[in-house]
């Protein structure tokens, strides 16, 4: 195999093949990065068992080959090679690098022992780019990172018509947030059809494809394994999903609610973070809601204290929270707007308050126009 490629389209190649790769694997070969050269260019791919990435880039290829290398190491290599046409040439075991005055030779794997790259289905359908990406950034904050519960590690997936649910949880918040969705095969269905992604996959793909202008979706179910597809200039990402039944958690949201405040954004995550500073881990902050506005406490330990007061409209009752800063500031840096709006749900214990609910809010008096909530449980329920 010998071939002659541009240094930036062939370093962003490879490291968006290896993005996904774990950084350990109890099989080596499967860090590897598989280079396939024709006549059409090259095809870059990695793949784990449980997730795969592959990209075609234009090259001069002057002998066609597939070789298999080490993903991370050809990634480092690349990324700091100087400003020059990378040449790249096989002989017998070894793989020889080299750009400008800069060489390098590398032990090629077994191409043989490496597994095949998952096919692709049939198109389900296709999303804004954009508009997907800001959605996954916005809910997969709220996605468990405790791999003892993988069924809540995972973004579910909701295709209906013409609309994309995406909603996750750890179980002390829920984050859901609706998009467009131009539908394919399952056009039509009238029930959702729903595929719960591992958050970690998702928030790459948002990242990778997020303008990329339309990202193509695909859900297939091909010999017991159910896996998702993404694709978008000339880039593909595939995972499994995860197998199991996401907990209903779309009934927590109440259709209305009567009593909430409305702030500045940006103030109450300032005053969160300065009142925090004092707080010991996983204590909450005490926020206090009133027709004179909010103040948020903290009793840290005998050593230190803190308050402060904001300005906020509050509508129905005086209501007082108790709620862990670092999940407030999550769905407060996802609403994207200027106000946001909390609203105080009720149990049936009215000593006890339900969860508050976190939207966005155009102004003081005008709520926002996304579909985005962000349920999150007062600290009292989370004994």
């Amino acid at each position: 195999m010998k071939f002659q490629v541009n240094r930036d389209v062939f370093s962003e190649a490879v490291s968006f093949a290896v993005k996904l790769l774990p950084q350990r694997t109890t099989l080596p070969i499967l860090s590897g990065v598989l280079i396939q050269a024709s006549a059409d260019g090259l095809v870059l791919s990695s793949f784990d068992y449980e997730v795969s990435s592959q990209t075609e880039i234009q090259a001069d290829v002057e002998e066609p080959g597939t070789v298999l290398v080490s993903g991370r190491l050809l990634a480092e290599i690349a990324g700091r090679l100087p400003n020059a046409p990378v040449r790249v040439a096989t002989e017998e075991s070894r793989i020889s690098v080299s750009c400008g005055s800069a060489s390098f030779t590398l032990l090629s794997m077994p191409v043989e022992e490496y597994p095949s790259i998952p096919e692709i289905g049939e198109q389900s359908g296709v999303v804004p780019a954009e508009e997907f990406s800001a959605a996954v950034a916005q809910v997969a904050v709220a996605a468990s990172r405790d791999d003892v519960t993988p069924v809540i590690t995972g973004v579910q997936l909701e295709v209906r018509e013409n609309s994309l649910g995406l909603v996750a949880t750890d179980r002390y918040r829920v984050a859901v947030r609706e998009i467009d969705w131009d539908g394919g095969t399952v056009a039509g269905e009238s029930e959702a059809v729903t595929a719960l992604v591992p958050a970690r996959t998702l928030q790459e793909v948002g990242k990778t494809f997020g303008h990329s202008g339309t990202i193509s979706v695909a859900i297939t179910s091909r010999d017991d394994r159910e896996l998702i597809a993404f694709s978008a200039d000339k880039k593909t990402v595939t995972s499994l999903l995860i197998k199991g039944n996401f907990p209903p958690v779309r009934r927590l949201f109440p259709e209305t609610v009567d009593n909430y405040a409305v702030m500045n954004t940006a103030d109450l995550i300032e005053a969160t973070r300065r009142v925090a500073l004092v707080l010991e881990r996983e204590a909450a902050l005490r926020y206090s809601f009133s027709a004179d506005g909010l103040t948020l406490e903290a009793i840290g330990s005998e050593q230190a204290q803190a308050s402060e007061s904001i300005d906020a409209i509050l509508t129905g009752d005086d209501t007082v929270v108790s709620l862990k800063p670092q999940f407030l500031l999550d769905g407060l840096g996802a609403v994207h707007s200027e106000y946001v709006r909390i609203s105080f749900t009720k149990t049936e214990n009215p000593n006890k308050p339900g969860p508050v609910l976190i939207t966005s809010q155009s102004s003081r008096e005008q709520a926002g126009a996304d579909s985005y909530r962000y349920l999150l449980q007062p600290n009292l329920l989370l004994r």
